[in-house]
């Protein structure tokens, strides 16, 4: 049985091209592969399954759920409460990368969340993932790693390139609603669609938190495993909340602290 000073070492730093970084800046979005290699997902893949087995608290049916509940099963900050996911959300060889192609020093954990989209998932609508997020800046992004082999009928995240440059763009929380707007939106401004055909696990995809995106449903019989961390630039600060959600944020990732103060909780360590 692995302990949690014997799971495989994620510290190491990897360097990614400047094409990579210039990718990233320009379209909102990226895709590393091989982050993991094959025995470092099959650990680390147990480890998370097993804590997000332990700590999900969705319980309904898919049929009484809404759209937002339907889309993916969503458990938060694992790091937290297991000692064997931290070393996985506090890995340096990821923090990195993070720090590389938002051209910072070093990065802040916001929060993880394990993203499940089970057999028959709903889709997950068009959004912006800064919607949620009281900080001032816009030098924030998000990992998306699967920790199983995954093609796009199992739910690929997909992007809309290039439309992290106009910040935030509507009040809309992830629903029907951001769907339909989101959508005419990115038509609108004929942002190329872009996504992978397939990933491993181990890789990894990276968006800002403004960039829009989705995913569609999960038609396969295979759970869809994903494991995010979301990531601060080191300078990052609180802002005013704008909304509910903002204000429920800042009190659940950023414990609370002042607008105008750095985002230096506890719950917000420097990862390099």
């Amino acid at each position: 049985m692995l302990t949690t000073t014997s799971l495989p070492d994620i510290n190491n730093e990897v360097k990614i091209s400047e094409e990579t970084i210039k990718e990233f800046r320009k379209k909102g979005h990226t895709l590393t592969r091989n982050l993991l290699n094959k025995e470092e997902a099959e650990v680390y893949h147990a480890v998370i399954r097993n804590a997000a087995e332990k700590y999900n608290t969705e319980k309904r049916k898919m049929e009484d759920r809404d759209t937002y509940g339907k889309a993916f099963l969503q458990i938060m900050n694992l790091w937290r409460n297991d000692d064997a996911v931290k070393k996985f959300v506090l890995s340096k060889r990821f923090a990195k990368v993070a720090a590389d192609l938002l051209g910072v020093k070093n990065v802040r954990i916001y929060h993880d969340q394990a993203l499940y989209k089970e057999p028959g998932g709903g889709p997950t609508p068009w959004h912006q993932d800064q919607y949620y997020w009281p900080v001032d800046t816009t030098n924030t992004i998000t990992m998306w790693m699967p920790l199983v082999d995954i093609t796009v009928d199992m739910g690929m995240l997909t992007f809309a390139s290039g439309s992290h440059v106009n910040g935030s763009v509507f009040n809309y929380e992830i629903s029907d609603e951001s769907e339909e707007e989101f959508n005419k939106y990115v038509k609108d401004n004929k942002f190329e669609i872009s996504r992978a055909t397939t990933m491993n696990a181990g890789d990894a995809t990276w968006h800002y938190g403004f960039t829009i995106h989705n995913a569609p449903g999960n038609n396969s019989n295979i759970m869809r495993e994903v494991m995010t961390v979301i990531y601060l630039a080191d300078d990052a600060k609180i802002a005013k909340p704008k909304n509910k959600w903002q204000e429920n944020d800042l009190k659940t990732w950023l414990a609370g602290k002042p607008v105008g103060s750095l985002a230096d909780s506890e719950l917000n360590p420097l990862v390099l």
